[in-house]
């Protein structure tokens, strides 16, 4: 195979050193448990009576600080491969038993059952059982999220490109375009009059658009589809 396929961890490191924000990140993390650590969050969450949000009392010192991102990064990566963020509650496959075990040797080096997990994965994972290159988090605080372990096989390397069309509305209108365009010169000169024109190729080229983005607008309604941005934290399988 010529194109080798995507490890979504090494893009999501990527990310990070493209945005040149790793030091500043791993400092606002740092300074983020160090002033957390002082605070009596758990009493007022226990007076609220159900807790908004999971935060983990990692100690900093322990993380390996290339496995902390943002969420905006996470977001970043979901929308461009079409993936899904969501609670581990929602993952219908199986997390490995070295998943597990790396879950474990946390909670024993940071002294704390870890709680809220987090996958990245693609959408069917969360229905069907598969092996396409699952991330397991664990929330840290403040947007911030640890990468546990990655298994499975990675993406396929054109994911991002097949994902592209789905990222909004101007992309997928600019795909139908193209597609309506080379439906087009598939039609044969003179099939609706003796003599070609520009006006004949452009009136085959209109009924074309309309036709093709009429199967599309009808497959979107039909099958409750979404856009990446709108779906990359969607708990609803029908988005």
């Amino acid at each position: 195979m010529l194109l080798s396929r995507t490890n979504i961890e090494e893009k999501l490191s990527l990310e990070m050193r493209r945005d040149g924000v790793q030091e500043d990140l791993i400092e606002a993390v740092y300074q983020f448990l160090k002033e957390d650590n002082a605070k009596e969050e758990q009493i007022q969450k226990r007076l609220e009576g159900q807790r908004k949000g999971v935060e983990n009392r990692f100690c900093f010192d322990l993380l390996e600080t290339d496995k902390i991102y943002h969420l905006d990064q996470i977001k970043k990566i979901c929308i461009d491969y079409r993936l899904r963020f969501l609670d581990s509650k929602y993952f219908k496959g199986e997390i490995p038993q070295e998943g597990i075990s790396k879950i474990k040797a946390l909670e024993k080096d940071h002294g704390f059952s870890i709680e809220g997990f987090k996958i990245v994965a693609p959408s069917k994972l969360f229905r069907l059982e598969d092996k396409d290159d699952p991330l397991l988090f664990a929330p840290i605080g403040n947007g911030y999220y640890y990468l546990i372990h990655r298994w499975g096989n990675d993406l396929h390397p054109l994911r991002k490109l097949m994902a592209w069309p789905f990222k909004n509305i101007v992309n997928l209108t600019m795909l139908v375009l193209l597609i309506s365009f080379f439906a087009t010169q598939l039609v044969p000169e003179g099939l609706f009059s003796k003599s070609s024109s520009q006006a004949e190729f452009w009136i085959i080229y209109f009924f074309m658009f309309k036709s093709i983005a009429s199967v599309v607008i009808f497959y979107g309604f039909a099958l409750g589809k979404n856009f990446n941005p709108a779906i990359w934290n969607s708990k609803y399988f029908n988005a």
